[in-house]
């Protein structure tokens, strides 16, 4: 590389001044602003769409969406409540056994435990038939949380 190929006349502005030369980087990072900030413009126009897509629907369609959310939720929220009473009261009753036969409720709590262990870490592990198909793979999508919840 020649000592030439590195200099470049300047022109003066019509205001008389000398421009102040750009590094060669300059430009790069300039195209790479330009680009970062054009695909920020397109996530936020993105966003802006589908706030008027919700907008452009009457309230009465979008208080309905929200009514059957709600219906939803509380749904669940039942469902919830009944797994809750139905698992406290198989607790109450596996311990009312468990005393009967004089075995105590840490051993209960153990056993079941090793159980709970045993779905997680086995596939196809059913209890003995007790635990259907549709509720085993129900588990093995939400394992990484339960082996938190089992340890």
């Amino acid at each position: 590389m020649s000592l030439s190929s590195d200099l470049t006349i300047a022109q003066l502005n019509p205001d008389g001044s000398v421009p102040v030369p750009t590094a060669p980087d300059a430009a790069a990072n300039a195209a790479a602003e330009a680009l970062q900030r054009e695909a920020q413009f397109e996530a936020l126009k993105a966003q802006v769409d589908d706030l008027q897509e919700i907008l452009a629907k009457p309230l009465s369609e979008i208080l309905a969406d929200r009514e059957k959310f709600k219906d939803a939720a509380a749904a669940w929220d039942a469902f919830g409540a009944m797994w809750m009473l139905s698992q406290r009261a198989m607790k109450r009753v596996a311990l009312d056994l468990a005393a009967q036969q004089g075995v105590s409720e840490e051993d209960v709590v153990a056993r079941a435990l090793a159980h709970a262990n045993q779905v997680l870490n086995a596939e196809e592990e059913d209890l003995g038939g007790t635990i259907a198909p549709a509720q085993l793979a129900h588990i093995a999508r939400h394992k990484p949380f339960l082996r938190k919840q089992f340890r």
